[in-house]
């Protein structure tokens, strides 16, 4: 692998800083702030409508019992590194043992997939599926190496009363570690590495905050070395939205909105040390979709969360593309 020194670590943290700064005052200037409105059709086209989505909003409508629903009544967990989403994220990572560094591509393909629903409004339970894919690749290597990938799948139910929410899942993990990864280290002894856990996570939210706390304990493991139980809690600041024209006429009816979200781990395997997590950036999404997309800027300090690489400690600082469905 090609490595660069801790130096390069504080140049890249600058460069991303400035670039995030950069957007938002590009965001600011071009944005017209929209918090007091009710209602967000514009007079220019009264036939967009809003769409409820109860991941997001606060349906007042009657009693739905329905297959297949197209959001969900548990907001996902944005800043966890483990959340089934689809992102492409560039990281600047240096392990923390040996100071080594390199550039880090990570990629994740994954949906919470809703079978059935029952809801007055936006309160009520769902059931579904998610599957979830994660690769890391090391950019630093001309052919982008593929270092690991881990396959999820599972059945989560989720559940919400008012600005209480809930998730339990039971979730099975494989992890597959790269044959370029395994070619570049012949001294790397690969293993099988399967996790099947059964977690849950109580949030709360209250105005522009979400708060959000658990734990989880592992049913199946291989290696049975690796210790059953974690803890994990986080937050999410969601700033007043706002009307943005800056891709008018191509995108019309978009609105913008700042985020800060935190997601904290502390597990047993790791001596409950806490791995860290923290995003910032801006959502898109657009009057009368479901659809929302993000630039965020990320920071995390902690082992690694993937795969094989899971005693290895790691500090990485990137910028990453996130798509919500």
């Amino acid at each position: 692998m090609a490595f660069g020194t801790r130096g390069n670590m504080g140049r890249v943290m600058v460069l991303a800083l400035e670039v995030l700064g950069v957007v938002a005052m590009v965001v600011l200037l071009v944005g017209r702030s929209y918090a007091d409105e009710t209602n967000v059709n514009t007079k220019e086209d009264p036939k967009v409508q809003p769409v409820v989505d109860c991941r997001y909003d606060r349906g007042e409508a009657g009693e739905v019992s329905e297959a297949f629903p197209s959001d969900d009544v548990f907001r996902p967990l944005i800043a966890d590194p483990k959340q089934p989403q689809f992102f492409a994220l560039w990281q600047h990572s240096r392990s923390r043992t040996d100071g080594s560094s390199f550039s880090l591509g990570s990629v994740a393909i994954g949906e919470n997939f809703g079978f059935y629903t029952k809801r007055n409004g936006c309160d009520g339970w769902q059931i579904g599926i998610l599957t979830g894919v994660f690769a890391q690749f090391n950019l630093s290597e001309k052919n982008a190496a593929l270092i690991n990938t881990d396959f999820n799948v599972g059945i989560p139910i989720s559940w919400r009363s008012g600005n209480w929410s809930m998730r339990l899942r039971y979730y099975h993990q494989s992890s597959h570690v790269g044959d370029e990864f395994l070619t570049a280290n012949p001294g790397f002894k690969s293993m099988t590495f399967i996790l099947e856990e059964v977690d849950a996570i109580l949030s709360y939210d209250y105005r522009w905050l979400r708060v959000y706390g658990g734990g989880g304990y592992l049913v199946h493991r291989e290696p049975t070395a690796y210790d059953r139980e974690k803890v994990q809690w986080g937050f999410e600041a969601r700033a007043s939205p706002m009307r943005t024209r800056m891709l008018e006429p191509f995108l019309n009816h978009l609105v913008v909105t700042p985020i800060l979200s935190g997601d904290f781990k502390s597990m047993q395997v790791h001596d409950w040390i806490i791995d860290t997590n923290i995003l910032g950036g801006f959502e898109w999404s657009r009057t009368g979709s479901r659809r929302r997309f993000r630039i965020m800027a990320t920071y995390f300090h902690g082992h690694n969360p993937y795969g094989q690489f899971y005693t290895q400690k790691i500090e990485s600082i990137g910028v990453g593309a996130y798509f919500t469905f």
